[in-house]
């Protein structure tokens, strides 16, 4: 795959370089702003459920 995508950008090596590098970064601002907004309501990490300790002191387990 990553051979296909460097023979089809333009130009000389550090130019394809460039574009690579580009392409990555808009990659990952898409997933920051569109992709990961959007699944972040399917994620139950806002729904931790932690249990109080016993007044007592004694272990919870035994």
């Amino acid at each position: 795959m990553y051979t296909a995508l460097w023979r089809v950008l333009p130009g000389p090596t550090p130019v394809k370089v460039l574009l690579a590098v580009l392409l990555a970064l808009a990659a990952v601002a898409a997933l920051f702003l569109w992709a990961f907004p959007a699944l972040e309501p399917l994620l139950p990490f806002d729904k931790i459920v932690l249990e109080a300790p016993p007044a007592d002191g004694t272990s919870a387990t035994g």
